[in-house]
């Protein structure tokens, strides 16, 4: 019997519980399936065009925290055994540098997300991500909505 192979694994990353699940599940998968897995944290640059005086020391600051998060998750990868990780930073809209540019850069064939944690009124009005995502990418996703037990994953920050 054949088995589906991913080789090319994207998991984006916001610093959420969800997107932490989701590189943690991505981990796994790219070990089971000796593929490269790659991080991504986009920053969305419209948020900051609303700003009277656009301040780049602001978009500094987000870059530098994402490039905290995302070095801690390449070395919790390669602690766990995944030496083909990477990472980027992109800038523009999540939705689209998520679901086609990245996947087509890469030959991504599996998009691993969190599930988002826009309740049904947010996502009406501000559209999911991760919803968006699935619809419209070009390879297979993956939602992750539970934890590394497969129990319905339950944020502890969100629930103190």
């Amino acid at each position: 019997m054949l088995q589906q192979q991913y080789k090319q694994i994207l998991v984006p990353v916001d610093g959420s519980y969800e997107a932490e699940l989701a590189f943690k599940k991505g981990v796994a998968v790219a070990i089971r399936n000796n593929a490269s897995l790659h991080l991504v944290h986009v920053v969305d640059t419209r948020a900051f065009q609303n700003i009277s005086s656009f301040d780049t020391s602001m978009v500094e600051q987000v870059t530098d925290t994402a490039k905290e998060t995302l070095d801690k998750y390449i070395e919790d990868a390669k602690k766990a055994g995944l030496n083909d990780v990477d990472y980027s930073i992109e800038y523009g809209a999540p939705k689209t540098v998520i679901a086609r540019d990245i996947p087509q850069n890469l030959n991504i064939d599996l998009i691993m997300i969190g599930a988002t944690g826009l309740n049904a009124v947010e996502r009406l009005l501000i559209g999911s991500v991760t919803e968006y995502v699935t619809r419209t990418a070009v390879c297979d996703v993956l939602v992750v909505r539970t934890d590394l037990d497969n129990k319905p994953a339950v944020n502890p920050s969100k629930h103190v």
